[in-house]
């Protein structure tokens, strides 16, 4: 059970009482906020536990609910845009109530059903959720080690590669020499640490460090085998597994850098030497 009640996180509350618009949660220091009848069923009783997402009402009062939104507070994802007005443009979270990004919150432009990677902060001034382009992260690396694994989304494209979030903590880069698979702004995915750099900037691998794409290793396989088998990005991997003995992640990099190198044709149930 929360201590007291956290806005933009789930929250384990108490159900404390009923009322006509709904049922009263409670913290251990005793602060309410409702339950809309929406998301109440019968099995919440009086001194029940339930987890629940706090955020503000239109009228900027706690409330809660049982769904569970797209994104968490200080966390990021990427968001449909889906309305905008003169003060900033609203982002949907999975909730009934849409989320402000405000104008000095923003980067570039924003166009309704666009999508942008945005992080879910709290406006200490209104208490209130907003999303915003300009995020807050740790400067300073403190849990993470060469080699480890991280999870990352991908933010903004460069000349250089990738810019990627790592943990909804720090920032990264994705090289292009390090990029095997086809990829766009707003995908998240497993990582590896290759180097931490002395800005606290990190420098990450899609594959396992000291793993090699084995490309000649496809490629000798289909050889072998007239020179072209069934196979494709899509192809399941049991499959591939039990004809070139690699995960579908390494299957599927093989095949870009055979594409890459212009060694292979990908047809639409086939592959095949070029």
């Amino acid at each position: 059970m929360n201590e007291k009640i956290e806005v933009g996180r789930l929250n384990t509350l108490r159900v404390n009482r009923v009322s006509e618009p709904g049922i009263y949660l409670i913290s251990a220091d005793e602060t309410e906020v409702l339950l809309p009848n929406a998301y109440v069923t019968k099995s919440m009783e009086i001194d029940s536990l339930l987890e629940v997402f706090i955020y503000t009402d239109s009228e900027d009062r706690l409330v809660s609910t049982t769904l569970k939104p797209y994104v968490y507070l200080y966390e990021f994802a990427s968001l449909e845009i889906v309305d905008s007005a003169k003060f900033g443009a609203f982002v949907d979270i999975g909730l009934p109530k849409d989320i402000l990004v405000p104008k000095n919150k923003q980067k570039g432009t924003y166009d309704v059903g666009k999508r942008k990677v945005l992080q879910l902060q709290l406006d200490e001034r209104t208490n209130r959720l907003i999303a915003s382009e300009k995020y807050e992260l740790l400067k300073e690396i403190r849990d993470l080690e060469k080699n480890d694994e991280v999870e990352i989304i991908l933010y903004s494209k460069t000349p250089l590669g990738y810019k990627v979030i790592v943990n909804n903590r720090y920032e990264g880069m994705i090289y292009h020499t390090e990029i095997f698979e086809n990829l766009k702004i707003g995908d998240k995915k497993r990582a590896y640490i290759k180097n931490i750099r002395a800005d606290n900037k990190i420098d990450l691998s899609l594959q396992k460090i000291g793993e090699k794409i084995s490309g000649d290793k496809v490629f000798d396989i289909l050889v072998e085998n007239g020179g072209k088998l069934n196979f494709t990005y899509k192809s399941e991997a049991s499959d591939i597994n039990e004809v070139f003995g690699l995960s579908k992640k390494a299957f599927k990099a093989s095949l870009t850098k055979l594409l890459s190198e212009d060694k292979i044709i990908l047809e639409i149930d086939a592959i095949r030497v070029k």
